[in-house]
């Protein structure tokens, strides 16, 4: 009985390894790093999957496919001491089959006369550049299933683009959609993302490395801390190697004010003229010489 139990532990421990890439062993070497926890969850049955894609008219990746066939899901966490006390920090979640739900519109945008996700797709179709990905949409154009719910900083999306009603969308990619409802494209396939996940050890808001703006600054400090080599503390910040100098023009800046004053000093000048008659002539060369400006000081 005894020997049963301990056969069970230790391919626990090896499925475990084989499942997480190794990262739990990683996290439990990691100074401060306690509770790393991982949740057995048995494999999704078949018959779910087709379920689910006949369901929803969508065909699941393969790499997917063959994730749910080995665990209907994905939770683990971990925590960091903190002046002896257990703070949760990292979490690492891929939902259920059962969890795979499309993303439907929250109930704040229920209320009358509120703006739908729809009247977004109009803002987002002028903002989408050209060097990225188009965006999704939350109409029909596009199917959209909540992948991970990234501890509620966001949500990483499967995505089915360019969808026609009626017809079976096959084409997916994994995008994450900030708080701020804005899209930011990650990868194209489950597995890059699966990696990407377990490489920044589900640390908080790491999805923002993917966002123009970046985590928060305490995210930016675990990831410091926990994460120094792939994750660059500045790295939202261009870094060209040269000291950042004010390249302001004072010839532009202050233009008009130079034109001010030459115009001020101009004026003696011309008064001096119109008085002088043909004596006018030479004021306006002793100015020149430099006697003349004298003058128009005195004035």
């Amino acid at each position: 009985m005894i020997m049963k139990e301990v056969s069970d532990v230790l391919r626990f421990k090896e499925y475990v390894e084989r499942l997480t890439l190794g990262i739990a062993r990683v996290l439990e070497r990691l100074p401060g790093v306690t509770d790393v926890s991982f949740v057995e969850r048995a494999p999704a049955e078949k018959r779910c999957l087709l379920s689910w894609e006949q369901k929803n008219m969508c065909v699941l990746p393969e790499d997917l496919k063959d994730f749910y066939l080995t665990t209907d899901g994905f939770t683990l966490s971990w925590s960091s001491k903190l002046e002896g006390e257990a703070v949760p920090i990292g979490s690492m979640v891929i939902n259920c089959v059962a969890k795979l739900c499309p993303l439907t519109q929250s109930a704040v945008f229920s209320l009358p006369y509120a703006p739908t996700l729809a009247d977004l797709d109009c803002d987002e179709e002028t903002e989408a550049s050209e060097n990225h990905p188009k965006v999704p949409h939350f109409d029909s154009r596009s199917r959209i299933f909540e992948l991970d719910p990234c501890s509620g900083n966001g949500k990483v999306c499967l995505v089915y683009k360019n969808c026609t009603p009626g017809m079976v969308a096959e084409q997916s990619e994994l995008w994450f959609l900030d708080r701020s409802l804005y899209w930011h494209y990650v990868t194209s396939s489950f597995t890059s993302y699966y990696r990407l996940m377990i490489s920044h050890l589900g640390l908080p808001e790491w999805q923002y490395s993917f966002t123009s703006y970046g985590p928060s600054p305490q995210a930016k400090q675990w990831a410091c801390l926990y994460q120094p080599f792939t994750f660059q503390c500045d790295s939202h910040i261009k870094t060209s190697g040269d000291l950042v100098l004010n390249k302001l023009d004072p010839s532009r800046a202050f233009q008009g004010k130079m034109k001010q004053q030459v115009q001020k000093k101009k004026t003696p000048v011309q008064s001096g003229g119109c008085g002088g008659g043909g004596g006018g002539g030479g004021g306006t060369g002793g100015i020149q010489k430099g006697s003349g400006r004298h003058t128009g000081i005195k004035r």
